[in-house]
């Protein structure tokens, strides 16, 4: 038994006993359970096993400490209420916005980030990573690294607006129906019901397959696979406010339909919409990067996350997680969005600690 061992299991058993002295109760069961856990994983799998649990609890510590660091730096820089607001927020949702913020930075200044453009040729195929290739090259020769910068522009650029069009037209839908009823909200639910039952992927497949694969067309595509999800939350969310006195009182003070919808139902479902928001953003960007692997999304030459986990996915075979790193691109941005909407979620239910 080496030094480190000695060393990890001690400060695991320190760290518990501190905790429990002071009655630090979550922090002695997460201690405690992570040397229970280290204790097997140190039986099965020897040192290597208790440096894989040192370099996660690691990343999650640093995580931890980056998203403490970013929730205060908001906290100082908005305004008195929203950061009351963010003072609240969980460390989960600060680590979300913080990714998200950094998705967004680097999107908008790929040009500047990139070291060279995203379809530049500048060595031979699959060439590995050196002082002048971060992570070296794909299959034509291109820097990997330039070319994640520019998927981050690419594909969750193409998954906001598909978005933004979708929350759109889902939701003028939905309030409308609910607050029209009859005829109209029933032809509209029917609708929505048939573009429901087919599935999204295969939907997108015929589709694409029928009208092509430029930007334009995947994004009113995408935008027509999940407008009737948001109909529906938007149906649903007005349907329980346009029976309400003050309602009744606006139409009998002669009120249109689009003021009612625009003054008094409208701001009274914005939260759980906000929160509806994030969630279809996760659905249209998997679907995105989805379609993008098959070769119906974003086209070449333009950088996609997607399309690059499929064009280098032979390096896989050689040992290289060169063809991972896009794949956890779009996973760790899903992760942190996710968090997001949670506590979002929470806020708007209306449940107090």
């Amino acid at each position: 038994m080496n030094y480190f061992i000695i060393g990890f299991y001690a400060l695991l058993i320190g760290g518990s006993s501190l905790a429990a002295f002071y009655q630090k109760r979550t922090a002695f069961l997460l201690l405690f359970s992570v040397t229970l856990v280290s204790f097997v994983m140190g039986i099965v799998g020897g040192e290597s096993a208790l440096w894989a649990v040192t370099i996660l609890a690691g990343i999650i510590a640093f995580s931890a400490g980056v998203s403490y660091s970013f929730r205060e730096f908001l906290a100082i820089i908005l305004p008195k209420e929203s950061a009351k607001i963010m003072r609240t927020a969980p460390l989960t949702a600060a680590f979300g916005l913080f990714i998200i913020f950094t998705y967004a930075i680097t999107g908008i200044f790929a040009p500047i980030i990139a070291p060279y453009g995203e379809s530049e040729i500048i060595s031979q195929a699959f060439e590995p990573a050196n002082d002048e290739m971060l992570l070296g090259a794909d299959q034509l020769g291109r820097d990997m690294f330039s070319r994640i910068v520019y998927g981050a522009r690419n594909t969750v650029g193409l998954a906001l607006i598909a978005t933004f069009l979708a929350f759109f037209i889902g939701a003028i839908g939905g309030l409308l129906a609910a607050s029209k009823g009859g005829k109209f909200d029933q032809v509209m639910s029917r609708i929505v019901d048939v573009v429901m039952s087919i599935p999204s992927l295969i939907f997108a497949l015929l589709l694409l397959s029928i009208f092509g694969t430029n930007v334009v067309t995947l994004i009113i595509v995408m935008a027509i696979i999940y407008a009737p999800r948001v109909f529906r939350l938007a149906r649903s969310v007005a349907g329980n406010i346009v029976v309400m006195d003050y309602i009744e009182a606006a139409r009998l003070r002669g009120e249109g339909t689009w003021y009612i919808i625009r003054k008094e139902v409208l701001p009274n479902a914005t939260a759980p919409l906000i929160a509806e928001f994030g969630l279809e953003f996760c659905f249209v960007f998997l679907l995105v990067a989805g379609l993008s692997f098959l070769g119906l999304g974003i086209q070449p030459p333009t950088a996609d996350w997607g399309s690059m986990v499929r064009e280098n996915a032979t390096l896989i075979s050689f040992g290289e997680i060169t063809p991972l790193i896009p794949a956890g691109a779009i996973a760790l941005l899903t992760v942190a969005v996710n968090f997001v909407v949670d506590w979002m979620l929470y806020r708007s239910s209306g449940l107090k600690e």
